[in-house]
């Protein structure tokens, strides 16, 4: 053993560089459609958070929060004071019989710096009609660092009950929680829009401690837990303390008998981050077999014996190890910040992919399905000087699910995935070599 190479701190910033890994560069033709920069921490600088609240019948709120440490802040401006310039564009499709424009928001936002502020908070007011099911896409334009970033918020009114009826906020300092994930002694409220019931009853479900099946494997889809725990009821106000004190799925309902509701996670305090050895050990289950991963968990000293395993598959090499380390938990990290649903995002099919593969090269995404390229190696046709380049793309299908607790579970369709290259992914992380498909030599 060369002393410990597994750094229990996982500083996102330090991170990105060693997202994608190892890479061959390519020269692609601009693709409009591609939207893969949404899920690359390396093409985007910030990361607005985004919730939808039904207002009433005819107005749901778009929610946007900026944070402080994500800005550029800049006194050239008339007033000589730290300001942030961005501009906001909404457009609003009504997704229920195909895809139709229904509202557009423009909005030119000054961001004054205010040293007490770590998030800034905006509200877009969009026209709604009821019964109807929605998917606003948001572009968010840096005026001063010139860039843009893209994200699909969906939503629908088709209830007066379900999740985007409630909103939730810090109990102390009034701010909004728009992240469905709260820590052990977070104190929060929680705020029914559609009146004032007697009381919300709190159903408790177990976290999933399952892992995806392997892509090219058919088998049936795990379902979310069906019965809960425990329920219970407590007097509504929208001023009463609620606290999640252990892990869980916590479903907020205003009836016994209706299943839709506001979900809330407790993951962890850990989470999303990944700092402790027993929670480092959990993902290395798309690389080891059940067994292998019991062992390293019941270790004496588990830290030490997750060390060995990432020692082993690099020879000894200990710089080696640690890239290959940082890589694989930084897009587990990623995984948990971009796809979490009902469980961690490391846990999904998605973050099973991404944390394999790494970031899609090409993404292609309507309001049910997502589709996810990888290229693969650049095939020359023809021959002497007439000859052209083509590029080619392993893809994967996502499709939505219907899901009581979350909008964001996706299901990989694997009776598509004929060809998935996974036992040839898996030797290549085991032999210590990020694996891409557009690499095949390793280098």
């Amino acid at each position: 053993m060369k002393g410990s190479i597994i750094k229990l701190w996982l500083p996102v910033f330090l991170l990105l560089a060693m997202l994608t890994g190892s890479c061959v560069t390519t020269r692609t033709a601009y693709d409009p459609k591609d939207l893969s920069y949404l899920y690359n921490p390396l093409k985007t600088r910030i990361n607005p958070l985004y919730s939808v609240f039904n207002e009433s019948e005819n107005r749901s709120l778009l929610s946007v929060k900026f944070f402080a440490g994500e800005l550029f802040f800049s006194e050239a401006n008339p007033a000589g004071v730290p300001m942030a310039r961005m501009y906001i564009h909404a457009r609003l499709y009504n997704t229920t019989f195909g895809r139709v424009i229904t509202d557009t928001a423009y909005y030119d936002i000054d961001i004054v710096k205010d040293p007490n502020k770590e998030e800034y908070l905006y509200k877009i007011p969009l026209k709604v009609q009821k019964g109807m099911e929605y998917i606003c896409e948001v572009k968010i334009y840096d005026k001063l660092r010139e860039f843009m970033i893209q994200a699909f918020v969906p939503f629908n009114t088709l209830s007066d009950f379900n999740r985007y009826n409630f909103y939730t906020r810090f109990h102390l300092l009034k701010n909004e929680l728009l992240r469905p994930v709260v820590k052990k002694d977070e104190y929060f409220n929680v705020i029914y829009g559609r009146g004032r019931p007697d009381s919300i009853i709190i159903s408790v479900y177990p976290l999933s401690e399952h892992i995806p099946y392997p892509p090219s494997m058919v088998l049936p889809e795990r379902s979310v837990p069906e019965k809960p725990d425990t329920v219970i009821a407590i007097p509504y106000s929208d001023t009463l303390p609620v606290m999640l004190p252990e892990k869980g799925i916590y479903f907020f309902s205003v009836s016994r008998e209706i299943r839709e509701g506001l979900t809330l996670f407790n993951f962890g305090d850990d989470f999303p981050m990944m700092t402790t050895p027993e929670e480092m050990i959990k993902p290395l289950a798309y690389l080891l077999p059940e067994d292998e991963i019991a062992r390293i968990a019941s270790s004496e000293r588990p830290k030490v014996a997750l060390d060995e395993f990432w020692l082993k598959c690099c020879n000894d090499n200990v710089e080696k190890a640690r890239e290959l380390i940082r890589i694989y938990y930084t897009r587990a990290v990623f995984a948990n910040y971009y796809f979490t649903s009902w469980k961690e995002g490391w846990r999904t099919d998605r973050g099973m992919i991404y944390i394999i593969y790494g970031p899609p090269d090409k993404l292609y995404k309507s309001s049910d399905v997502e589709s996810w390229g990888y290229r693969r190696p650049v095939v020359r046709k023809g021959w002497g000087a007439r000859f052209s380049v083509e590029e080619e793309y392993l893809f994967f299908t996502f499709k939505k699910k219907n899901n009581p607790f979350t909008d964001n579970d996706y299901s990989l369709s694997r009776s598509e995935t004929v060809v998935s290259y996974w036992d040839k992914a898996v030797e290549s992380w085991r032999k210590g070599i990020v694996f891409r498909l557009d690499n095949p030599e390793g280098i």
